[in-house]
């Protein structure tokens, strides 16, 4: 599971020693909990997932941020089609429902999730979103900004769409691993109907 050690990760200074950190510390914890969450996953939306994790290949001076392990239906990576994310930065870990770096289809993806916008009703009331995936910033999950990140979604090119939890670095959930686990997986479960949604093709 996380641990101070792996927030601690994001103050080493330095490209290759954050990314050294990034795959002693954090990359293992990625594996080990994607191993637990995909049958479930699998098992839930009846097809097979592909654990991807974010290698940052293309950073040649800037450490990163932030880094995350994906789940994906596509063998070959996860940017092309909503995916769920595990992920950390300085300040939280993240569990999302993510769509992000232009996947062909986002504008009938936002317009799916327009025309069934009372699904978001139904997630828990600690719902957050986010509309850059290089940005740390989280917004709580309301009507308005919901709706408004979901038409830059449809209608900006760069428009990027994330919405899960967090578990922030002094939640009392760390002090339990199995409490935080079993609260990562009930934030993928909340998040189906929307995913499974996203992935039909008669919608």
């Amino acid at each position: 599971m996380f641990t101070e050690k792996s927030f601690a990760v994001f103050e080493i200074a330095g490209l290759e020693p954050r990314m050294n950190a990034i795959r002693q510390e954090i990359q293992p914890v990625f594996r080990t909990l994607n191993d637990r969450f995909k049958p479930y996953l699998e098992k839930e939306i009846a097809a097979d997932l592909y654990l991807h994790i974010a290698q940052h290949r293309r950073r040649s001076v800037y450490p990163p941020e932030s880094t995350l392990s994906a789940l994906s239906q596509n063998k070959r990576g996860y940017k092309m089609e909503p995916h769920f994310q595990l992920g950390i930065c300085e300040d939280y870990v993240f569990m999302w429902l993510s769509l992000i770096d232009q996947p062909p289809q986002k504008t009938a993806f936002a317009q799916k999730m327009v025309d069934h916008i009372a699904l978001f009703e139904k997630l828990p009331q600690d719902t957050v979103i986010n509309g850059n995936h290089l940005s740390n910033d989280i917004f709580p999950l309301e009507m308005t900004s919901l709706k408004k990140l979901l038409t830059r979604l449809e209608n900006v090119k760069k428009g990027e769409f994330q919405i899960g939890r967090v578990i922030s670095k002094e939640s009392p959930l760390w002090h339990d691993p199995k409490a935080a686990e079993a609260y990562m997986m009930a934030t993928y479960l909340e998040l189906l109907p929307i995913y499974q949604l996203l992935m039909r093709s008669d919608s």
